[in-house]
């Protein structure tokens, strides 16, 4: 029993020397890549649209897509999952130095889903459900990408998320825990850069559309594990943001396509002034209270009940959002 006990021991020991060294290893290839974008001026200059004001490297999500590598390399475990990050993340990259046709990146988006069903097939679900899941993850993908606009919200709520499936995949075992292990490595290595009051850096197309997809490839795998659609509530404030600010867009006719400042994140913390971490962490709380709620509902087939607890957090949202554009209405009429 003794040497049992030892066994384990070493095992944990090894597994912690692992993460800490590929965590260290992380932070070393951020590094080289802030010299890579200095030299070859990967920059996000500020613009009208802007929530900083000084020039930021551009980018530094791409560590996520490291991180993942660096899982393979010691798993082997799902390569077409892999191929999949990889190739929406160079797309996403080339975006980010210059600027390609929103149906390039879609075609490849797209591309990039086919791989994450074909990893997970044979999916026994109904037919339309497979039909709406393809626009429903690309929608996600681009939510992500829209709601990458301040200091620590990118990195926070996936953050959030990725503990929730660790959580979840505790009781029902659907994925593996070396892949949320080292998806939050990726991502607690850019929050350090990225969770400041002047960033080092921002996460970028690459790192916004990368992490989307890790976290749609987890999803997908818990509802084929359960037959549960709801799953998907775990993701419920961004996808109450985007879904409203782009119908609120569409409503005054402009092209959702185009960058603006219109989530309610943005005018928390340019009209209102609130610290850009302060308003990254409030979200990431709102989703973790959420997913606590959402996960024991699902969890013990109370269904009806997840769903209840997710119309309240969106009547609850819109209200918030009323009551902040005339708090910036009233502000801006003095």
């Amino acid at each position: 029993m003794a040497s049992f006990k030892r066994f384990i021991h070493s095992m944990e020991n090894s597994l912690l020397i692992r993460l800490g060294l590929s965590t260290a290893f992380l932070l070393v290839l951020e590094l080289i890549y802030f010299k890579i974008a200095d030299l070859y001026n990967i920059i996000d200059k500020p613009n009208e649209r802007s929530s900083h004001v000084n020039p930021i490297i551009r980018g530094g999500g791409i560590i996520f897509v490291f991180a993942i590598l660096l899982w393979y390399f010691a798993t082997e475990l799902w390569p077409w999952f892999v191929l999949a990050t990889v190739m929406v993340a160079i797309i996403s990259f080339l975006d980010d130095v210059t600027s390609l046709n929103v149906y390039v990146r879609f075609f490849f988006q797209f591309i990039a889903l086919g791989l994450l069903f074909f990893q997970l097939w044979p999916l026994h679900w109904p037919f339309y459900f497979l039909v709406l899941a393809v626009p429903f993850c690309v929608g996600t993908i681009n939510a992500f990408n829209f709601m990458d606009g301040i200091n620590g919200i990118t990195g926070v709520y996936s953050l959030v998320t990725i503990g929730s499936f660790w959580f979840i995949n505790e009781q029902l075992h659907f994925t593996s825990n070396s892949l949320l292990m080292y998806s939050a490595m990726g991502v607690l290595v850019f929050l350090f850069f990225n969770f400041r009051k002047t960033a080092r850096c921002f996460a970028g197309d690459v790192g916004s559309v990368t992490m989307a997809l890790i976290l749609i490839f987890i999803i997908l795998q818990l509802i084929n594990a359960t037959g549960n659609f709801l799953w998907p509530l775990l993701l419920l404030v961004y996808g109450t943001d985007s879904l409203v600010t782009i119908f609120s867009r569409l409503k005054r006719k402009e092209n959702i396509l185009t960058p603006h400042r219109t989530h309610l994140y943005q005018y928390l913390s340019n009209e209102l002034k609130i610290s850009q971490r302060v308003v990254s962490v409030s979200y990431g709380i709102a989703q973790g209270i959420l997913n606590v709620m959402i996960i024991y509902c699902l969890i013990n087939s109370k269904n009806s009940w997840a769903l209840v607890i997710s119309i309240i957090f969106v009547l609850i949202y819109f209200f918030v959002r009323r009551s902040v554009m005339i708090k910036i209405k009233a502000t801006t009429s003095l």
